[in-house]
């Protein structure tokens, strides 16, 4: 879910080239929910196999993912560790807001309805099982998999931050909240999309936001965005009522304090009354955890034949379909790995 801050954030519209060389800091979890959203039926239904097992995640990473590295984009895929205590609040509500949603997608069924595409996106869960079957298939694929001791966008901001990768890719803004430089949206949405509950299509490119100069051009700090998204909401505190993005910015810029911030909001009893929790979230976004092991990056080639194994044999991919995007990767491999032999005799 994220805190709404992208209409006072500068957005760059980019070219996926413009990326190549690059590495980036991948939000799994974010992308992976992505696939099992779009990746569909007309019925609405996620696409399976033939023992009723979920695909659209491995159909998501198999494709995106070898497009990325066709373009020598180099994507490391970041996995959410344990979640702080304060957010389980979150969880439990997104836990019954998705059982409210199983139960408006059995009315609609129960009505006729044939539409059910919006209904069924709202149940999506992210199972242990597609998890696990997500990080066997990017490392098969030669993709670094880290998994971060705890939210798994702390740990790509902190890679970015440090250099060890260009930009955050997800589709929400908290990374820039944990440091990050810079953060890349719609790297796995470019091309046309359809807006929910209407009948338009739009296009959709990748964005570039830089930190830096968004917080410039607002006039604000880093600090001061942790406290605007916490007035306005996040997925560790539910907000105030009654303050959207502009009006928590204002507020922000004006403060020196979160205290400041409720006190100007006129919210100095919610603040009083949640004081430990809310510093402790600010702390959490100044200074996540951070691993014990630095982790290991290392891009390796893809194992053509245990990919075939595991989508064909196993889950009854199309083996032309899987082959073809193999392949690509492969040739771009070769090509490469030809540069790097003429440079020797040129």
């Amino acid at each position: 879910m994220g805190v709404d801050i992208g209409n006072v954030l500068i957005k760059r519209p980019i070219k996926l080239e413009s990326l190549e060389g690059r590495r980036i800091a991948i939000d799994s979890y974010n992308m992976i929910y992505q696939f099992l959203t779009t990746i569909r039926q007309k019925d609405g239904t996620p696409l399976m196999d033939s023992k009723g097992r979920v695909t659209s995640h491995l159909s998501g990473l198999l494709y995106r993912v070898s497009k990325l590295l066709e373009m020598n984009i180099q994507p490391i895929f970041i996995f959410d560790g344990e979640p702080p205590k304060f957010k389980i609040k979150t969880i439990e509500k997104r836990q019954e807001i998705k059982a409210q949603a199983q139960r408006r997608l059995e009315e609609a069924i129960a009505r006729g309805e044939t539409e059910l595409k919006t209904y069924a996106q709202a149940t999506v869960k992210m199972t242990e099982e597609i998890v696990e079957e997500s990080k066997k298939m990017l490392e098969l694929m030669g993709v670094p998999v880290v998994m971060a001791p705890s939210e798994g966008e702390a740990e790509a901001a902190r890679l970015v931050s440090e250099g060890m990768a260009y930009a955050v890719g997800s589709q929400d803004y908290d990374s820039l909240l944990f440091g990050a430089n810079r953060l890349v949206r719609n790297i796995t949405l470019s091309g046309r999309r359809k807006l929910p509950g209407k009948g338009v299509w739009v296009e959709v490119e990748p964005e570039l936001i830089d930190a830096n100069e968004s917080f410039s051009a607002i006039g604000m700090t880093r600090n001061q965005m942790i406290w605007a998204a916490m007035m306005i909401g996040t997925d560790y505190f539910e907000g105030i009522k009654g303050i959207g993005p502009k009006k928590g910015v204002a507020i922000a810029k004006e403060s020196s304090s979160l205290k400041e911030c409720f006190e100007k909001a006129k919210a100095s009893e919610i603040y009083e009354e949640n004081k430990v929790e809310l510093e402790e979230i600010e702390r959490f976004f100044l200074n996540p955890p951070k691993p014990k092991q630095e982790p290991s990056i290392q891009f390796r080639d893809p194992k053509k034949d245990e990919i075939i194994d595991f989508l064909c044999g196993e889950h009854e991919f199309m083996i032309e379909r899987v082959e073809g995007a193999l392949d690509r990767i492969m040739k771009k491999e070769e090509g490469k790995s030809q540069t790097k032999l003429d440079s020797w005799f040129s």
